[in-house]
């Protein structure tokens, strides 16, 4: 069942929302070679938890830690650890989700570490453009395929691959809520989009193949052939205007 917000609850994720931005941002300025993935994660809680909100992952469906942060060939849910140590030319994932109030923020963003080569730049700025083709997307009387086609058709043109394993979604009091919003499909297909809805819209591109494999973690998903992986994601309501982006980090 998808869920149409309420005003009030709106507000309570708009500030969810901005925690998870302001959370975000200051990984993303600490982030450097020699920086361990276990350090970013206590930033974001430390942030999290001062602003009276508490880490959306920690705990769901077992996940061990407050944020996934994703290194290189990890897709997503990479384990934050001590032992994971970045260096000059990484690219690293950093997905998070913040509960304030009952209501649910969630947000990605890939960082470069350091300097990274041309061919890396392009994956993210592919990769974080499908994601605003796809919010483009995101308003009344569209349907949910009409996100996902434009977000395959531009990665694709651009000769990258989606992600199948794993899709964006609704968002509100449940992390994951109904509609699912694949990557990739044709337009005009599922649920009518209409004025309240909360969606989490979150390309997962690949340099290589869109094939991912989970480690025995459980968790850790790698892209099969080893290639390189980006990740963007907003929370957005949809209205009447378009949409309106609730994690918004600049």
């Amino acid at each position: 069942m998808i869920i149409i917000k309420t005003k009030r609850e709106i507000e309570l994720m708009r500030k969810a929302s901005a925690i998870v931005a302001e959370a975000l941002l200051a990984i993303k300025g600490y982030v450097a070679p020699g920086v361990s993935t276990k350090e970013l994660e206590q930033i974001a809680e430390d942030i999290i938890r001062s602003r009276g909100g508490r880490p959306a992952f920690k705990g769901y469906r077992g996940y061990p830690s407050s944020i996934c942060a994703s290194v290189n060939d990890t897709v997503v849910h990479g384990i934050p650890s001590s032992t994971i140590v970045l260096k000059e030319g990484d690219i690293i994932s950093i997905d998070l989700g913040v509960v304030y109030r009952g209501y649910i923020g969630d947000a990605a963003i890939t960082i470069p570490v350091g300097d990274i080569k041309p061919e890396v730049k392009r994956l993210l700025d592919v990769t974080e453009k499908a994601l605003y083709i796809g919010i483009q997307q995101a308003r009344v009387g569209r349907r949910v395929s009409d996100i996902s086609h434009a977000i395959q058709s531009f990665v694709e043109s651009k000769g990258y691959s989606v992600v199948r394993s794993f899709v964006g979604h609704g968002v509100g009091r449940s992390l994951h809520e109904d509609p699912q919003i694949p990557n990739f499909g044709p337009p005009g297909k599922g649920p009518k989009l209409k004025e309240g809805m909360t969606l989490a819209i979150e390309p997962m591109v690949n340099a290589g193949r869109h094939e991912v494999k989970v480690l025995e973690d459980g968790w850790t998903a790698k892209t099969v052939d080893g290639s390189l992986s980006a990740h963007f994601e907003h929370t957005v309501l949809v209205k009447k205007s378009g949409a309106e982006i609730l994690t918004k980090w600049d």
